[in-house]
């Protein structure tokens, strides 16, 4: 007799699957005991960054790379350790600083969010476009929205802002105010 929703009352998931609370946790070590792994291999390459990663949950790796060492770590990521997608890059607005996560991804779903933070007064990175063509998007956007500033970036439209949106205003920085709009600027008294 085939199964029906009424067969089914009274069911659990796990009584379906026959998985029990302890095998379920058996099963989710084995994930994070792979990031875990991963996170050793980095902290053994790299002892600058013993302390800076954690494993947030099963496929998601954190670390903070210092600023000098970024472009060595991601590399190695990149090239070494398998992470060759890229799934996003994010920005941040940290007060005195910026950050950018750099959202990497493993084929089999491992995720390793690999942060920089860079001073205000300075905020420069080097383009990952040599690695990601299509990171290009991902840049103008840090460009365009956080005014940080990508070396090796090549010309083109600007990204996501209209190319008239004023120069110098950054809508998601924290000091951002909408009324920086309405403010008088030289492009805008030209036209």
């Amino acid at each position: 007799m085939g199964e029906t929703p009424m067969s089914r009352m009274g069911e659990t998931p796990m009584s379906r699957t026959g998985e029990t609370p302890v095998s379920r946790w058996i099963r989710w070590s084995k994930f994070m005991a792979n990031e875990e792994a991963i996170l050793k291999d980095l902290t053994g390459r790299f002892a600058f960054l013993e302390g800076k990663g954690r494993v947030a949950r099963a496929r998601r790796i954190f670390v903070e790379v210092p600023a000098e060492k970024w472009a060595e770590v991601f590399d190695y990521a990149v090239t070494q350790a398998g992470f060759t997608i890229l799934c996003t890059i994010t920005g941040l607005d940290l007060g005195e600083s910026f950050g950018a996560i750099y959202h990497l991804s493993k084929v089999e779903g491992e995720v390793l969010n690999l942060q920089v933070n860079i001073p205000k007064a300075k905020p420069e990175l080097q383009t990952i476009i040599g690695y990601f063509p299509a990171a290009e998007l991902y840049e103008r956007e840090l460009v365009d929205l956080l005014g940080v500033q990508i070396l090796g970036l090549p010309p083109g439209h600007r990204y996501p802002l209209p190319d008239d949106f004023p120069q110098g205003l950054y809508p998601l920085r924290k000091d951002f105010k909408a009324e920086m709009l309405d403010a008088p600027s030289p492009e805008r008294q030209a036209k």
